[in-house]
């Protein structure tokens, strides 16, 4: 009778993946994405900290799973970004990896062609070659980081980047977030709980040693320096929004006890419209007025927006989709997008009936 095993006893299969080395070769960052990114992270990181007396509007679809509606929606942000960037620093929503409450479509990375063939070596390229193709038009991206192996295929080509709200908790995540170059935002809990973003800073702030691989795939231990340029992003919960005066000001409180640099970045959607996407453009508006009613804590805000308006569910692949609307959750369509910012822009830039 042969000996029963004891290893990957639920495994299927496991499938070799090409190592990040091979994909950047492929797929080269230009020398122009390389200053362009350089420049943003810069950028970002002085508006953040109150040197630069900007905003950063992190906008966007809330997943990409079509590049040519995403690559519309990129060159009209582009075109924007170029006529607000005096007030406002535009960063694109380019996210390829979705976290699911239960089960769910998990991403472009994770199943490029919407069918559950989960091709995720033709993920990671399509997602390198989107990002390529964003910067091309001289717009930076921000995403959210899942899975500790992506950043090593994508991050040359990220400007900023989010922790998610069911992963700020995580130590690995934690540790992820001390090593990445590039501005990174915490998000409070699903059930709208500050201190696990607020630890989440202060740990990422450290040098951590942990597990990952290098540009050659190979297995190895990570020493990291820690990254300084954390934020906190309030994205409401399940007791209710927190994007208000009150709750802006109890977060400052928090991380300043905690020795943190009081960071802010206010997520229009989730819970803070109650799931609602009709509301956003309620958020913005309140977390603008607070803004330029002097309250440099708040340096981002963050809008989930496509080319059309709504959600659609994702039932037969990509057959009968509607094109520019999102599969994951609703966006405010391209033209309320476009009035949100240039009604920013003349707020902050003093203009008279701006807002009213």
């Amino acid at each position: 009778m042969p000996s029963p095993s004891t290893s990957n006893v639920n495994v299927e299969r496991m499938e070799r993946l090409e190592p990040p080395d091979d994909y950047l070769a492929e797929l080269p960052i230009t020398p122009e994405a390389t200053a362009l990114v350089a420049r943003s992270r810069r950028e970002l990181e002085d508006i953040l900290a109150g040197r630069d007396d900007r905003m950063a509007m992190l906008v966007g679809p809330c997943s990409i799973h079509d590049e040519k509606a995403g690559l519309e929606y990129a060159e009209k942000l582009a075109d924007l970004s170029r006529r607000v960037n005096d007030r406002i620093l535009v960063v694109m929503r380019v996210y390829f990896e979705k976290p699911r409450t239960t089960v769910g479509w998990k991403g472009l990375i994770n199943d490029p062609n919407l069918n559950g063939t989960f091709d995720v070596a033709t993920g990671l390229r399509r997602a390198r070659k989107f990002l390529l193709r964003v910067a091309g038009m001289g717009l930076a991206s921000g995403t959210e980081f899942l899975d500790p192996f992506t950043p090593q295929y994508l991050a040359d080509l990220v400007s900023w980047g989010a922790i998610g709200a069911r992963t700020t908790e995580s130590q690995t995540h934690r540790q992820m977030a001390s090593g990445l170059s590039m501005p990174i935002g915490f998000k409070n809990g699903t059930g709208g709980t500050l201190q696990i973003a607020v630890d989440a800073m202060v740990a990422a702030q450290s040098p951590h040693a942990f597990l990952g691989i290098d540009g050659e795939g190979r297995a190895s231990i990570v020493h990291t320096r820690g990254n300084r340029a954390g934020h906190l992003i309030l994205r409401g919960g399940s007791g209710g929004p927190n994007y208000d005066a009150e709750s802006v000001a109890t977060a400052c409180g928090l991380l300043g006890a905690a020795g943190v640099t009081p960071n802010l970045v206010i997520d229009c959607s989730h819970a803070n419209s109650n799931k609602d996407h009709n509301r956003q453009p309620i958020v913005f508006r309140d977390v603008i007025r607070q803004r330029t009613d002097g309250n440099r804590a708040i340096g981002g805000i963050m809008l989930e927006s496509h080319l059309r308006p709504g959600a659609q569910k994702l039932i037969d692949g990509v057959e009968g989709l509607e094109y520019g609307v999102s599969i994951t959750d609703a966006c405010i369509d391209w033209n309320t997008t476009e009035e949100l910012l240039l009604e920013a822009h003349q707020a902050l830039s003093g203009k008279v009936g701006a807002l009213a």
